[in-house]
């Protein structure tokens, strides 16, 4: 039996602006190719299939759409639902789907045998036994009380899905011996576990009160499929443990990244995992350079064009150009009759050209409301005590919205 893994597709997602329909068609096409080439049985996508909560009907459409052309690879999909993704938008239809050889776990279920998959191979015997758990959220799992630390939501929160994922490998023991067969055991998972690497598109993300989810704390899964980390990892040196990272960049610092899904043959003795590389269909290129300086470091980016496409361009200009008042306008002007779209322009400044304690002057989008809080406590004439109790009250009221929100 192969499985492919995937993750964090974000459909719907506008990248400043841009959408990512095409990318997305695009990336589908080569998915299917590759399910047909590989032979694939199961493709499991371990959570953030939306962008947003709230999806717009293209990106439902297209998600539609791919369950119907996989159907007659024979492939068997499980789509796991992630922290960007809606319950409520993945149940709609989740009966349906079940129809067409999907699984859909949106969240949390009332039953935790309900997250016991048992995938079947082209002759329709047990193959493997799946752990398929969605992003879990704190509300669903733990009861914690008025005037808890943050430090003892994030235990309880950590024990709770560790529990969670134990209780499962237990009953998927139990399904093994009750068939009578050694099948592989797999997991999935939608977190951030301890010494992942996030891009610039992850940092701000909230996982209930969970900081980060230690290793230790997995069962001995014989191959544990997780989401939520854009950039492909290992986890704990586990090379059967894996993140397999977004299939598109969903950030500029993403851009030089290789995205790639995970192919995994279980009748391998051991298990080796393939990571399938995933073809760039948007070039894009961050540059922190000198003005005088774009144009030669633009040049290899644009001879790798194909006819017709575009580079989206995110620039850091450094330099006494950076601070004219019509940098924009000279920049534009340098790129007229190129096939470049600037999509970010930021101005480098030094602390003591801004007067800001940062190294540099952030874009709206980069800025998180800690900064903002820190950068307003420092016009007051405040003692460290009082801004810290401020920051303390602060953060207690963005954790209080946060839990509402979920």
């Amino acid at each position: 039996m192969r499985i492919l893994h995937s993750s964090d597709w974000h459909l719907g997602q506008h990248f400043i602006g841009k959408s990512r329909l095409a990318e997305h068609q695009a990336f589908f096409r080569w998915l299917k190719q590759q399910i047909e080439q590989h032979q694939v049985d199961a493709l499991i996508v371990a959570g953030d299939i939306f962008d947003t909560s709230t999806p717009p009907s293209y990106a439902r459409e297209l998600y539609h759409q791919l369950v119907v052309d996989l159907l007659p690879t024979g492939c068997q999909l499980i789509l796991l639902g992630g922290n960007h993704d809606s319950v409520a938008v993945l149940q709609e239809s989740q009966n349906l789907l079940a129809k067409l050889h999907t699984s859909v776990i949106p969240g949390w279920l009332s039953d935790p045998a309900q997250h016991l998959l048992t995938l079947t191979d082209r002759s329709g015997g047990p193959a493997a036994l799946l752990l398929a758990l969605p992003f879990l959220r704190s509300r669903d799992l733990v009861q914690s009380q008025r005037g808890d630390s943050s430090s003892a939501k994030q235990q309880l929160l950590q024990q709770a899905i560790a529990d969670c994922y134990q209780q499962l490998y237990q009953l998927a023991l139990q399904r093994r011996t009750e068939l009578g067969r050694d099948l592989p055991v797999l997991a999935t998972g939608h977190l951030t576990t301890v010494g992942a690497s996030c891009t610039e598109s992850v940092r701000d993300i909230y996982i209930g009160t969970l900081d980060a989810f230690p290793a230790s704390a997995f069962p001995p899964v014989d191959y544990l499929a997780l989401g939520h980390i854009h950039q492909p990892q290992q986890v704990a040196g586990n090379p059967c443990w894996r993140y397999s990272g977004s299939p598109l960049p969903l950030s500029f610092d993403e851009s030089r990244q290789q995205k790639s899904v995970v192919l995994l043959d279980l009748a391998a003795s051991p298990l080796q995992p393939e990571l399938l590389p995933v073809p760039c269909f948007q070039p894009m290129l961050s540059l922190k350079c000198q003005l005088d300086d774009m144009a030669a470091l633009l040049t290899p980016a644009l001879a790798e064009l194909e006819p017709g496409q575009q580079l989206w361009l995110e620039l850091q200009l450094t330099g006494a150009d950076a601070l004219l008042s019509e940098l924009h306008q000279m920049v534009q002007q340098q790129l007229a009759d190129k096939p470049v779209e600037l999509l970010k322009l930021r101005r480098a400044r030094t602390a003591q050209q801004s007067g800001l304690q940062s190294a540099e002057v952030l874009s709206l989008t980069e800025l998180e409301p800690a900064m903002v809080l820190q950068q307003r406590l420092e016009q007051e004439e405040l003692t460290t005590e009082q801004q810290q109790q401020f920051q303390q009250m602060v953060a207690g009221l963005m954790q209080q919205l946060q839990e509402v929100a979920e």
